[in-house]
């Protein structure tokens, strides 16, 4: 790493900037529309604060070890479980560089009628273009992006909040408080497997990875207060079609392009890097560049309009990796080294991985993943306890 150019705070921050502002979250925040806007918004900021704790931890292990986020993995799980974790992430990034194009192409394609293939290839390739500059040349571009985003989306925010429409009727499936905190959590949590990828390259690795989850958890925020807003007070769901109402035209466009392409170079990325825990002679930029395409591919030809099922895939395999991860760097300070420790903590992580299934049919205030998490954590420490008792009972023997 030393040979590399180090990412600024500021820098960190116009990542996190662009992978907040995203038309899937602005989706899911119409979700949390069954339960007003008081309730909904407190499940909003619970969530994101639950998500948010774990996404600094992820991200500060990295930064401090200088390590992406599947190399920090194998200090707890070895190299047979960084790869399996690689694995898994490789494929979840895959699934989201698709979700996320197709959400954008859907959305464009409200706007400027064209086929939602022609919007899907126009997204991927402006992404393509974005992995091509590489991550520490976006300075110029990320700025002037991500200032254009900034206000187009308050002008947004302010054409659904003051248009002086009354609140209609609420209609749809009603949404527990539990299930709105675990929708909101599961946002952050997708960026648990990613975070260090940034972080790492960071001059400065704890300012860098607070600002990152700072400024994408207020940003996140901000997109979910769009999408529950505006399903509260337009009776809309379809933030495109609002765009269109509102008269925004090539503004809407250049909002639901520029965002889909800032978000989803970083799930092609991260994807490019992490192949390399699977293979070393992958090459990062064009393992992102396939990943970039094959997700064009698939947002082209695949409908894609419910990701719930797929946020809670995710939390429910990486929220308990990170919990392992957590316990073994901050709590119990060490690496596991030997073979019965790295076997021993992907047991622990399998039990947690059916914990975060069964949890999911229990409606709890917190939602799911902060108690698995909790859990876990304790079964690692838990288990340390027990070797520890069993090396100091061999000594007096």
């Amino acid at each position: 790493m030393n040979g590399k150019k180090k990412t600024s705070v500021f820098s960190n921050g116009l990542i996190w900037f662009g992978a907040g502002v995203s038309i899937a979250e602005i989706l899911t925040g119409t979700y949390f529309s069954s339960l007003g806007m008081a309730k909904g918004l407190a499940a909003v900021l619970l969530g994101h604060l639950i998500g948010g704790a774990m996404m600094f931890a992820a991200g500060l292990i990295g930064g401090k070890e200088e390590k992406s986020a599947m190399e920090t993995v194998k200090m707890s799980f070895g190299g047979r479980g960084c790869i399996l974790f690689s694995v898994l992430n490789v494929l979840q990034l895959v699934g989201w560089t698709a979700i996320m194009i197709y959400d954008g192409a859907v959305a464009a394609n409200e706007i400027f009628h064209t086929g939602r293939w022609v919007w899907a290839l126009v997204i991927g390739g402006l992404i393509i273009l974005w992995l091509l500059v590489g991550i520490t040349n976006l300075g110029r571009i990320n700025l002037i992006a991500m200032g254009a985003l900034f206000l187009m989306t308050i002008v947004l925010f302010r054409v659904i909040f003051f248009s002086g429409a009354q609140v209609p009727a609420l209609q749809g499936d009603s949404l527990s408080f539990g299930a709105a905190v675990e929708l909101a959590v599961a946002m952050p949590l997708s960026w648990l497997p990613l975070i260090s990828d940034y972080t790492r390259e960071a001059d400065r690795p704890t300012a860098a990875t607070a600002v990152s989850v700072l400024v994408y958890s207020a940003v996140s925020i901000f997109m979910y207060v769009i999408g529950m807003g505006a399903a509260i007070y337009t009776g809309e769901s379809d933030i495109a079609r609002i765009m269109v109402k509102a008269g925004f035209g090539v503004a809407g466009l250049l909002i639901i392009v520029l965002s889909t392409v800032t978000t989803t170079f970083l799930d092609a990325y991260s994807a490019g890097v992490s192949s390399v825990s699977i293979c070393a002679k992958i090459k990062e930029k064009w393992m992102a560049v396939v990943v970039a395409a094959v997700g064009t591919a698939a947002a082209m030809l695949y409908p894609m309009d419910n990701i719930t099922d797929f946020l809670y895939l995710i939390g429910s395999v990486f929220a308990p990796m990170i919990a392992v991860q957590v316990a073994d760097y901050f709590i119990l300070k060490r690496k596991a080294e030997t073979t019965a420790e790295q076997i021993g903590n992907l047991i622990i992580w399998a039990v947690g991985f059916g914990l975060y299934r069964v949890l999911m049919r229990v409606d709890t205030p917190v939602g799911n993943t902060l108690p698995d998490m909790v859990i876990t954590v304790m079964l690692c420490l838990a288990a340390e306890t027990v070797v520890r008792g069993g090396k100091k009972s061999q000594q007096r023997s």
